[in-house]
């Protein structure tokens, strides 16, 4: 707008002392001080509101003025509620500096002038980015090729002063305007809050506030082919749906700036969809891999098989790499009787394919969080049958792993190296995805160990299975276990019935939670450590701050309660597993 429009509305009462000439001059924004040196907080083009409270002498206007004017502010209003009538001092230094001066009648508030220049200029800038988006819409659609969702995000900092990321179902960035990228821990926040508010049935843009930031999230929906139509269940693409996070508050913003961003959203739809179509082939690469290696394929095939995928998983290396294999899959349940938040009345946990959403988290899960951009998971190849997907996870064979002699020939250690480790791989993602899955929803993954030959793949593939069931065994709904697990009493664990797990531990450790509950004596907390220990005295008694006699007396006080006896491996490997257990 233009501060010749502010005389020209009655309601603010402003009356012009200086600067006729410059009253053709943009504004870009108000501002509020009573400070002698604003400067830190403009940026140019602002109409600045001021009480004078800064002012204490007729000497105090010229440095103040002239502050102003080097920052490049459109005009200057000054209150008379503070002095009455404004200085002369301050009429002349805005003379010299030729900035506009209006004075500010005292029944008129700083808070009216400033809703109506954010009012006037917000719609102004909306409808200049309107004009934008739609051209460069027109752009993105009319050829293969389009700016990517970053150009639209330099858009809505330059046009709107809107600071916003593009980031995927976990929150990691995918896209960013200029150079300040989004933390981890926020991105993942922000997720949590969208997922959340998704599952519930909330309409968007949803609210939320992160380390005392407000930001406004907007949902990406699929705009090609495949896309979700409303009336299908919301959990077929929650966990897959990319969303805009506006660092804004839009709950008070005119519908007209809303269907702005929802027109933004599409653009970036447009980026999904091409980088969806780019992942056609990798996961059509995958699923003629499964197929063989499920079907029993001679190796030699299988061989070519992977001799093909290796150039467009690890394009530029001419070795075969080693591969790992994770399973991953999502299961959904509906109370008899009830529905799903956030998915239609009428729908049932069997409606919703799980083989297809575990597809999407894998391809999400196995990208390094670190790593942004839409095309960061150009090598992984996952394919899925039923509720179950597979992964295909190269590793250059540069710098996998030397093969184990103890571990076979066609396995590589996943402890070295750039292996996957199943602890690792959902510690960044856990809290989104538990949100996105609410209480109806679970995620199951199974880690491999690396493999270096067709021949390892079948082994390989087994593996990760199993290794997903041991997780499955385990309470919680987003749960992973590794293929070191299965050569451990961790695999037997989970699959020891509940009654016989509540009876045996019951057995060993009630007569110690009821001596602790009367006695404070912490014999559970002793036996722990001493096995913890390998049953050194020195070493546990050191460790629980304890003299070592009194370690004695505790653990003797362990072997009268319980019958048992702590120097004997059996009893040992009793208390161990009661523990494991309880």
């Amino acid at each position: 707008m233009r501060l010749r429009a502010l005389l020209e509305t009655d309601a603010l009462g402003l009356r012009l002392l200086g600067g006729e000439d410059e009253l053709d001059r943009s504004v870009r924004g108000v501002m509020t001080t009573d400070l002698r040196d604003p400067s830190r907080y403009l940026s140019g083009g602002e109409l600045v509101l001021t009480g004078l409270a800064w002012r204490r002498d007729e000497t105090d206007s010229e440095p103040f003025v002239r502050i102003l004017a080097g920052a490049g502010v459109a005009g200057l209003a000054a209150g008379e509620a503070e002095l009455g009538d404004i200085p002369g001092d301050l009429v002349e230094a805005c003379a010299r500096h030729r900035l506009p001066l209006f004075a500010v009648h005292e029944t008129v508030a700083f808070a009216t002038v400033t809703e109506h220049v954010v009012r006037q200029v917000s719609g102004e800038r909306a409808g200049d980015l309107a004009a934008v988006v739609d051209r460069h819409r027109r752009l993105m659609t009319s050829g293969p090729s389009g700016g990517g969702p970053e150009v639209v995000l330099d858009l809505l900092g330059s046009d709107l002063d809107l600071h916003a990321w593009v980031l995927s179902p976990t929150g990691r960035q995918i896209a960013g305007a200029g150079d300040a990228p989004l933390a981890g821990p926020v991105g993942a926040a922000l997720a949590c809050h969208h997922l959340a508010a998704t599952r519930t049935g909330r309409r968007a843009p949803h609210r939320a506030t992160v380390g005392g930031t407000t930001y406004s999230l907007f949902p990406i929906r699929n705009a090609g082919r495949g896309t979700v139509p409303a009336s299908r269940d919301v959990r077929e693409s929650v966990l897959s749906d990319w969303l805009l996070a506006v660092e804004a508050d839009a709950s008070d913003w005119p519908p007209a700036r809303l269907d702005l961003l929802q027109g933004v959203t599409q653009l970036i739809a447009v980026e999904r969809d091409r980088r969806d179509a780019a992942r056609t082939v990798r996961r059509r690469l995958a699923q003629e891999v499964l197929e063989l290696v499920q079907t029993g394929a001679p190796p030699a095939e299988i061989a070519a098989r992977l001799r093909v995928a290796a150039p467009v998983l690890l394009p530029g290396l001419g070795t075969a790499p080693h591969w790992q294999v994770v399973v991953a899959r999502v299961e959904w349940g509906v109370a008899e009787g009830s529905t799903t938040a956030g998915a239609p009345a009428g729908s049932s946990g069997s409606a919703v394919a799980g083989g297809p959403v575990a597809q999407a988290l894998l391809e999400e899960i196995l990208v390094d969080p670190a790593v942004t951009g839409p095309d960061s998971a150009d090598r992984i190849a996952v394919a899925h049958t039923g509720d179950e997907a597979v992964a295909l996870v190269p590793l250059p064979a540069a710098t996998a792993p030397a093969p184990d002699h103890g571990s076979g020939p066609d396995t590589a250690p996943a402890d070295e190296g750039p292996a996957l480790h199943a602890d690792v791989l959902l510690a960044a993602v856990r809290e989104p995805l538990s949100a996105g899955l609410a209480d109806d929803g679970r995620l199951t993954l199974g880690v491999s160990a690396a493999v270096h030959s067709p021949e390892g793949l079948r082994g390989a593939l087994e593996e990760a299975r199993h290794a997903r069931r041991v997780a499955a065994a385990r309470p919680g709904r987003v749960c992973a276990a590794g293929h070191h697990e299965l050569a451990s009493h961790v695999l037997l664990l989970p699959f020891v019935p509940d009654d016989v797990r509540r009876a045996f531990t019951a057995r060993l450790l009630d007569p110690l939670r009821d001596y602790d509950r009367r006695h404070r004596a912490e014999l559970i907390p002793t036996l722990e450590a001493f096995l913890d220990c390998d049953g050194s005295w020195t070493r546990c008694a050191s460790r629980l701050h304890l003299h070592v006699n009194t370690l004695r007396y505790r653990v003797g006080r362990i072997e009268q309660l319980t019958g048992r006896d702590l120097s004997r491996l059996e009893d040992k490997l009793d208390f161990f597993l009661a523990l494991r257990m309880s």
